[in-house]
């Protein structure tokens, strides 16, 4: 087992030395994607890519689908300063093998579907003339659709494609669109541990033409989104009631981050999360984000429905990140 853990993590190191350097991440297109997806997953630190308990999006990772447990619907709201918003809300379905003549044994799910969205934006930008004076406001809005497919190949194996589409508008008549995808596979070593392997963004730019602004004073300009390449592993122990998660991603030779996270349920329908996101081992003075949070469960006949909320420290914010959202299992 340990063997297989070092074999991983060396090609994983092969793979992140080998692409180019980009200076700044957080600048970089793409960025309200990159800060997480409600408020589990921001409340653990972002580090759930190894995950398989619990209502899953496949933002994390596209191999997650297979590994839910019922249909789950999950919806959140953040609480940010300086008039930003951010929204998600995700759709995760499992689909079971039927049972062939003679099996007693129960169905499995053998694949996944999921699907969601990612809105963000700013709102009240003041536009002014010359001379100061306000005469209008104008809003940005940043959008990511994803559809993920995925498949258990064995009790062991699941591998997964995501197909990313966005869409910002920037102000009238100026706005990009961009195609990509996300790679991911989830290996059980174990019972008790997963691990993960995602590649993410890959081919996902914007592309701009500012020519119906500025005429033949405009440009046609590519803002290419980093690649992310993210290693994870999870360790879950049911006799506790706990599971946690550790992650390595990368961006660059000089820009990698770590993550980690944990779960622990105090009784079965609360449980409580802690976890610290975007540890730069590159750079010693880059701002981490510790953040926990909690969820409750209340069960309606066979409809499970969940109230969640994460608090995450936001370093260069006037105001800290607060997030709510609402799930059903059904």
């Amino acid at each position: 087992m340990i063997k297989k853990i070092f074999a991983v993590i060396f090609l994983f190191a092969i793979i992140v030395s080998a692409q180019p350097k980009y200076s700044e991440i957080s600048g970089m297109a793409g960025s309200f994607s990159r800060m997480g997806f409600g408020a589990r997953g921001i409340g653990m630190g972002n580090a759930l890519s190894a995950i398989t308990s619990g209502h899953l999006s496949s933002y994390y990772n596209p191999a997650l689908a297979p590994f839910q447990i019922d249909n789950s619907f999950q919806t959140s709201y953040s609480f940010l300063s300086l008039d930003r918003t951010l929204n998600f809300i995700s759709f995760t379905k499992k689909f079971e093998m039927g049972k062939s003549r003679g099996d007693t044994s129960k169905s499995r799910s053998v694949a996944g579907l999921s699907a969601g969205i990612i809105n963000a934006g700013v709102s009240n930008i003041e536009l002014r003339d010359g001379q100061g004076n306000k005469y209008d406001e104008v809003s940005t809005s940043e959008n990511l659709i994803y559809v993920s497919l995925a498949n258990r190949f064995s009790s062991k194996l699941a591998i997964g494609l995501t197909f990313r589409f966005y869409y910002f508008k920037l102000i009238e008549d100026l706005s990009a669109s961009s195609l990509g995808f996300d790679l991911g596979a989830l290996y059980s070593l174990t019972d008790r541990i997963n691990v993960s392997l995602v590649l993410s963004d890959i081919n996902s730019k914007y592309k701009w033409d500012t020519g119906t602004l500025y005429g033949a004073n405009g440009n046609n300009t590519d803002n290419k989104f980093p690649l992310s390449k993210k290693i994870g592993i999870s360790y879950n122990m049911p006799e506790y009631k706990l599971v946690t998660a550790l992650e390595l991603e990368s961006y660059n030779s000089s820009t990698t981050f770590v993550r980690a996270g944990a779960e622990y349920f105090i009784i079965d329908e609360l449980a409580l999360r802690g976890g610290i996101d975007k540890m730069n081992i590159n750079n010693s003075d880059f701002p981490m984000r510790p953040s926990f949070g909690f969820s409750y469960f209340y069960t309606i006949n066979k409809l499970v429905i969940g109230v969640d909320y994460a608090f995450a420290i936001e370093p260069y914010s006037t105001h800290d990140q607060h997030i709510l959202g609402i799930n059903f299992k059904f």
